[in-house]
């Protein structure tokens, strides 16, 4: 986490006084959605699909990179039945944006908000997630043949 950077969750931009470093726009939820669909996919990785080495990725947007997978696991003949996540920061609060992030990512994927579900946790002050230093987030994806 760096001062001056915007913070985007899920999507959504979430006003803090800190945002996330990283090779593309750091979006670490959308990041973890894009890895939970190519892994339940076995399509590989968010890093193999967009190296943070490629002058292409950054400052990329993470919706584009959520996009373009999502596409790449349909043609590989499944479809999202849903999504169990968890975004793990200290600070901010993210309740009061649930609804939203739900409701961006249903939109991303063409699913039903209500098959999106968001928690969540903080570090209770423990390591760099409890201490504000960083912020993380794990999906679960469920696919289904079409």
């Amino acid at each position: 986490m760096a001062p001056g950077l915007k913070l985007k969750i899920g999507g959504i931009e979430i006003p803090h006084d800190h945002g996330l470093v990283g090779h593309s726009d750091a979006d670490v939820l959308l990041h973890a959605v894009t890895d939970a669909l190519l892994g339940a996919a076995s399509l590989g990785d968010i890093g193999e699909m967009f190296p943070d080495n490629a002058t292409e990725n950054r400052g990329r947007d993470s919706a584009d990179m959520l996009r373009l997978a999502h596409e790449r696991v349909a043609k590989a003949g499944y479809r999202v039945v849903n999504l169990d996540c968890i975004v793990f920061a200290q600070k901010p609060k993210l309740s009061a944006y649930k609804d939203a992030i739900r409701r961006r990512i249903g939109d991303l994927l063409g699913i039903a908000a209500d098959c999106v579900g968001i928690k969540a946790k903080t570090g209770e002050h423990v390591g760099p997630v409890g201490r504000g230093e960083a912020m993380m987030a794990e999906c679960v994806a469920l696919l289904e043949r079409t």
